[in-house]
């Protein structure tokens, strides 16, 4: 017997019928789908503005003001729930931006100058053409500050949209998307630290990187146990929230902390279980009557655990949480816009600088931005564009960036905490620019023409993708 594979796929074939495994396969596939995601955060997105428009209004901005609060011996944290959401959990949010962060730097489209260069310079193009609109609208006004807001693209809604056209378009389509939306990402991320950052206390500051740095040591030296890393994850939060940087920013720290290698060589692994394992007492009831295979079988779990990165482990296990409890949950939070308070109405916002401003440069500036960068970049010979994939495909995709609610409408708050009436105006001004894009891209992808492509080519941006 070819040991472990055999034993392996002998024992699979024992466990659960062909059938059983398809529709667990397919029930996965449609749980992690862009498409689920982005339905179930635009479903809250339309509840928000439903609750904040109607007769029950009150209780809905009476809700997120409600004051929650923590004490941990001396410390006191007294925060509201609207500002837990935006100030804690979605410190979750900028962890899963980390990983992929820096897993695409190790391994993925960032790994090389070449390779960074199209989604880099298409990100770059992206975020200076909508924030350079809106200053020229705001610069002398009261809404000088947002001009953070139209920089941001809201991945999991492009991506959700590019899903919906199936093979319609090329999978290295998706990869060019997926990656500009990772780059912007991190130029948002630099945005918020360097510009949206308040007083700075350096002691909490100290507490954050002390704690980081046990983080870290962990990391190098193999030491990996969730509750730990939990725990410390935590104390960095508060150590960023003490120091007055915007404590979100931590999630992308402690991203970096997390040990992108396996913990243990597979190779040791597996002259270890060859060496435990007996096959011949692994049929049927058998391993439960010896007690030496199954303390086995217990070592060959937690070793397969071992063997997979923490990076990929906490990447797979907390997306489903990030995208079906948390964004749904900020989108709820933060897209209840009353539009008969301060003003605030569509007719307002094509007419009010902030509002104009966030719509034109999220719905004009990012596809100039976008379109523009990335042909200066293959004009220059600098990149080429990905295989399959036409200038129409760039230009569509270009609007879908446009659609930039969660980021957006975060970096509202930071610029706009004392505003109220302003950030109403940017908020309407996002979801305006991140509707009339998602349709408006469709439309354009939808008619786009796909160069052929062998099934070789196909294949390779196929595995491509899903190891992005």
């Amino acid at each position: 017997m070819n040991f472990p594979q055999d034993l392996l796929g002998s024992m699979a074939n024992q466990s659960r019928p062909a059938a059983v495994d398809r529709v667990i396969r397919h029930w996965r596939v449609f749980i992690n789908s862009e498409v689920l995601g982005s339905l179930f955060l635009l479903l809250c997105t339309i509840i928000a503005m439903i609750w904040a428009n109607s007769p029950a209004a009150e209780s809905y901005f009476g809700l997120l003001e409600m004051p929650l609060s923590v004490s941990l011996g001396d410390l006191h944290f007294s925060l509201t729930l609207h500002q837990w959401l935006n100030e804690g959990l979605m410190m979750a949010f900028f962890f899963l931006i980390g990983l992929e962060v820096k897993e695409q730097i190790l391994v993925g489209e960032l790994s090389t100058v070449r390779q960074a260069l199209l989604p880099v310079g298409a990100a770059l193009g992206g975020m200076l053409v909508p924030a350079t609109i809106y200053m020229l609208l705001n610069a002398a006004g009261l809404g000088s500050s947002g001009w953070g807001v139209p920089m941001s693209t809201d991945i999991a809604f492009a991506l959700g949209i590019l899903a919906l056209l199936g093979r319609r378009v090329p999978l290295s389509l998706k990869i060019f998307l997926a990656t500009l939306a990772i780059a912007d990402d991190i130029g948002a991320i630099l945005v918020i630290t360097l510009f949206y950052t308040g007083h700075l206390n350096i002691t909490g500051l100290l507490i954050a990187v002390l704690f980081w740095l046990i983080l870290y040591l962990l990391g190098r030296w193999g030491i990996y146990n969730p509750l730990v890393f939990f725990t410390l994850s935590i104390l960095i939060w508060l150590g960023f929230f003490a120091s007055g940087i915007h404590a979100t920013i931590a999630g992308v720290v402690i991203a970096i902390a997390i040990p992108a290698r396996p913990l243990r060589e597979p190779i040791h692994v597996l002259e270890q279980i060859r060496a435990r394992l007996d096959p011949d007492r692994m049929t049927g009831h058998d391993v439960l009557r010896h007690h030496d295979q199954r303390q086995a079988v217990s070592e060959l779990s937690n070793a397969m655990m071992d063997m997979t990165p923490p990076l990929i482990q906490l990447e797979k296990s907390l997306r489903p949480w990030v995208m079906f409890m948390l964004m749904p949950l900020f989108a709820l939070a933060n897209a209840g816009v009353s539009l008969s308070e301060g003003g605030a109405s569509l007719r307002e916002t094509f007419t009010h600088p902030v509002g104009l401003g966030v719509f034109l440069g999220l719905f004009v500036g990012k596809p100039i931005g976008i379109s523009l960068f990335t042909w200066l970049a293959v004009r220059l010979r600098l990149a080429d564009l990905p295989r399959g994939v036409t200038w129409r495909h760039i230009r569509g995709v270009s609007v879908l960036a446009g659609i930039g609610f969660t980021m957006s409408l975060f970096v509202t708050q930071l610029a706009f905490s004392d505003q109220h009436a302003l950030a109403q105006e940017a908020k309407i001004g996002v979801l305006a620019a991140s509707a009339v894009a998602g349709i408006v891209g469709l439309i354009i992808l939808r008619h786009a023409r796909t160069d052929a492509l062998s099934p070789d080519t196909g294949l390779q941006a196929d595995r491509h993708y899903a190891s992005a």
